[in-house]
């Protein structure tokens, strides 16, 4: 097995020599599509509404199209495999699976009904404040899949734990991302359009599951140079479909905007909340527990990160391009970065805190 990032080293930053170009500054990139996307809403309204229109079962054809793109390259990266690796590291594997699928949605959802339903709602627009709520469900509903990788490799954590948790965390979205949704949208008081969920998991998850596992197969039968140069080639057309996906969704949603600029602001603070909280709780639990801090790292990393490509997706899908749950979601892409390497840096500083005590467990 192995992973597409390479290992930092002391010669190095750390962020320079893992995070790429586009991902470094990924939030310049988010804040370029919003410029970019509203201009173009302004200059262009007929054609934005002409590819708002392309829509089969509620589904928009073009950006279904760059969700693949986006999706099926990092879900390439899985190893299902690497499965049977879970029992090295099962408490950290134990930890992790409890923030994602116990904790994290409905903390999500509990911090969207006080801060967007209770303290701003004065502040929103009254007929979309369900669909904020609604994107903010989406986006803690389903764990990262591809990002985690590189705030492993930054807190220099164990790279099999990382794989075999995110293996780990794909199977069981399979599964479990449509009825967590569905129940918490119910007890959000938001009606549950359940033929479009359930179409919107198999477009976006099972399928590209399927067709990624069988070509990483495909690749790998060829050779692991095959497998990664495929990889380096499909890496910057993910990003360019992420990077084209949020100019149609600004061009869309850039009169709300106009209308109402902190409604971004305000939509972050949920999301920022719900980051530092659940990757410290994530953290002390592996603390208390005794595991090893190149295993604690990556479990509290991903604990706290969001597959925000699948919740755009199913987002669009469910309530629109002029949803505010679209709108709720691209707030998650836009603050990913900044946020989890702040994460990242309290992780690695408070090493030797979280070692004092713990018996030497090395990676």
């Amino acid at each position: 097995m192995s992973i597409s990032v390479e290992e930092p080293t002391d010669k190095k930053p750390q962020n320079e020599s893992i995070i790429g170009f586009f991902e470094r500054w990924l939030t310049l990139w988010v804040f370029l599509c919003i410029a970019a996307g509203i201009f173009i809403g302004q200059v262009l309204p007929e054609p934005v509404k002409f590819i708002g229109s392309l829509e089969v079962a509620r589904v928009n054809i073009p950006v279904g199209f760059l969700i693949w793109l986006m999706i099926v390259p990092m879900l390439l990266k899985i190893d299902f495999s690497a499965l049977g690796q879970v029992k090295q590291h099962w408490k950290g594997v134990a930890v992790t699976l409890f923030i994602n699928w116990a904790v994290k949605p409905f903390s999500m959802a509990f911090l969207a009904y006080v801060f967007i339903r209770v303290l701003f709602a004065p502040y929103l627009p009254h007929d979309q404040i369900d669909s904020y709520i609604a994107g903010l469900i989406l986006l803690a509903a389903a764990p990262c899949t591809a990002m985690v990788f590189v705030w492993s490799q930054l807190t220099k954590g164990d790279p099999y734990f990382t794989l075999s948790q995110v293996a780990v965390n794909d199977a069981i979205m399979i599964f479990a991302f449509a009825p967590i949704v569905g129940l918490l949208l119910g007890l959000s008081s938001i009606t549950v359009p359940w033929d479009t969920l359930l179409i919107s998991v198999g477009l976006y998850i099972v399928i590209p599951v399927g067709i990624a596992q069988a070509w990483r197969g495909a690749l790998l039968k060829q050779g692991q140079e095959v497998f990664d140069k495929t990889l380096n080639f499909l890496h910057p057309v993910s990003l360019s479909a992420l990077l084209t996906t949020l100019v149609l969704l600004f061009a869309f949603q850039g009169e709300a905007i106009l209308k109402q600029p902190l409604v971004i602001a305000m939509l972050a603070v949920p999301i920022l909340i719900q980051v530092f909280f659940n990757s410290s709780v994530a953290y002390l639990l592996n603390k208390k527990f005794g595991v090893a801090h190149c295993v604690a790292g990556p479990s509290a990393l991903i604990g706290a990160s969001n597959f925000f490509e699948l919740a755009v997706a199913t987002a669009i899908s469910l309530f629109g391009f002029h949803s505010g749950a679209a709108l709720a979601t691209v707030v998650g892409v836009l603050i990913e970065v900044p946020v989890m390497l702040a994460v990242v840096k309290i992780v690695n500083s408070s090493k030797g805190w979280y070692e004092k005590g713990l018996a030497k467990n090395q990676c």
